[in-house]
């Protein structure tokens, strides 16, 4: 059965959310975003994965001005998993304190549970080359 255009929007709010929150230094919402045990994935930044909100927060604490001032997020496609399960893919632009900004794609896994949907594994790849590195060789 093809997801409900009412998930789809659902979702895509769900993903948009977290900008707005994260931006606002509403640390303490992120349950409506995320679920209590998911796997926040910044491998690709050399930070591992780290799991749970109360770890979700403390690493935002701890990165402090670091973090970007603005999370903007687009291009969400979405598409049906296993187990009534959603994979989201998006890009992500975070704009820093003096002005410079960076690219990442999100790659979430969305579950729906008693209070809606929730992202339960987020992994965070950095852009750094175009076209995924595509006649990039030397």
């Amino acid at each position: 059965m093809a997801l409900a255009l009412e998930d789809r929007l659902a979702v895509t709010e769900l993903i948009a959310l977290h900008g707005h929150l994260v931006d606002g230094g509403e640390l303490d919402r992120c349950d409506e975003v995320f679920t209590s045990d998911v796997v926040y994935d910044l491998s690709d930044f050399g930070q591992g994965e780290v799991t749970g909100l109360t770890a979700v927060k403390e690493a935002a604490l701890a990165l402090g001005a670091k973090n970007p001032v603005a999370h903007h997020v687009t291009n969400v496609v979405i598409e049906e998993a296993a187990d009534g399960r959603v994979r989201a893919r998006s890009k992500g632009l975070g704009i820093m304190t003096d002005g410079s900004c960076g690219s990442v794609t999100y790659e979430d896994l969305v579950v729906r549970v008693e209070t809606g949907w929730r992202i339960c594994r987020r992994k965070v790849v950095a852009r750094r080359v175009p076209l995924g590195g595509l006649g990039q060789e030397a």
